[in-house]
């Protein structure tokens, strides 16, 4: 006699979200069927990535009616809207991000790494010596104009 294993169900999208809801989140669909949901002034954007299986894409403290994501600015964590609006955040609000990711990956059935369940993570650094470094290639230091110009102490020749 054989035995035969039954196949994991794995849940549709909608079958994923209906499990967020619940779970005591608020969701709210969009037009490009990705969905936004919140709770607790913790808001994020889960989208399909094919195979049914749901990808956190945007999360953070909802701002206004804005989602505001996390910035590493080196010295300080900041919280940063679209519009361009950034404020400070406090420990109470990386606490509450971080429990809201952590919840919304266990009602998801998704996996949670070693790394992002030790603390927050951001997804947008901002150090000042890496500034700008996402939009293209940066000029070298020693290849700018002020670095080109020549040492005073190797001005002239040198005479033996």
């Amino acid at each position: 006699m054989f035995f035969r294993r039954e196949q994991p169900k794995v849940p549709t999208f909608t079958e994923r979200v209906d499990l967020l809801r619940k779970a005591g989140f608020e969701a709210q669909p969009l037009p490009d069927n990705r969905v936004r949901i919140s709770k607790h002034g913790v808001a994020a954007i889960i989208g399909d990535e094919g195979k049914n299986q749901p990808a956190i894409e945007k999360a953070g403290l909802l701002v206004d009616s804005e989602i505001a994501v996390l910035l590493n600015a080196g010295y300080q964590m900041f919280l940063e809207t679209p519009s361009g609006k950034r404020l400070p955040a406090t420990a109470k609000e990386l606490k509450a991000l971080h429990e809201f990711e952590e919840d919304v990956k266990e009602a998801l059935g998704l996996v949670s790494l070693y790394n992002t369940s030790l603390g927050t993570t951001s997804p947008k650094h901002e150090y000042d010596r890496v500034l700008n470094r996402d939009i293209g290639q940066q000029p070298r230091p020693w290849e700018t104009k002020e670095h080109r110009a020549v040492a005073p102490h190797t001005k002239g020749s040198v005479s033996s």
